[in-house]
């Protein structure tokens, strides 16, 4: 049984001022930081979903042993990668059981938080860390949840109303994790 990893980087960035995706974080861009985290929790396969700037983003990133998934309607929101992504997780094998979610912009989160809520992987599970007794990232679909998650996903909304109407296991990441996400350069020097 498998947990796919999907990195969220298809936004323009323009609290930020430039697509996130492309933003250096202590030497290493922010999308390359993401897939990597994923990828050393033990997610496979890790896909990363480019929108804005798609082009720009694969040629300054390294972006290995990930696939990438294109999303055309990046600008109408999260939502829209959160489908494409698991519109492309669709196609993978019933060993897939679930996928964990983890938006660019999150540099705080880690190895050890991913492998954490990936422990919690079921085809019905739905898990999240949680920093502070408060839900975070990242956050666990099963698979058995994937359709109706998809259905909601609208705007920058991503999972979150279907997430507010389920039971979420709350995996307690607190001391391994930061919640912080980067959403103005001076952001950068948090962390």
């Amino acid at each position: 049984m498998r947990v796919a990893g999907v990195v969220l980087a298809a936004g323009a960035g323009r609290r930020f001022g430039m697509p996130k995706a492309l933003v250096d974080y202590r030497g290493t861009l922010l999308v390359d930081r993401a897939a990597r985290v994923l990828t050393e929790g033990g997610c496979a396969p890790v896909l990363v979903v480019l929108g804005a700037a798609e082009a720009e983003v694969r040629a300054a990133a390294e972006l290995r042993g990930v696939d990438v998934v294109s999303n055309p309607d990046w600008d109408t929101g999260m939502g829209s990668s959160f489908r494409a992504g698991l519109t492309a997780l669709a196609g993978e094998s019933a060993d897939v059981a679930a996928a964990l979610f983890l938006p660019v912009d999150m540099p705080g989160v880690t190895a050890e938080a991913v492998r954490r809520v990936a422990a919690h992987a079921a085809p019905d599970a739905l898990a999240a860390a949680s920093l502070d007794q408060r839900r975070s990232h990242p956050v666990l679909l099963g698979r058995a949840h994937w359709r109706g998650a998809a259905a909601t996903a609208v705007g920058d909304a991503g999972a979150r109303g279907y997430l507010r109407d389920h039971a979420v296991t709350l995996v307690r990441c607190d001391g391994v994790s930061e919640g912080f996400d980067i959403d103005r350069p001076a952001d950068l020097d948090r962390g």
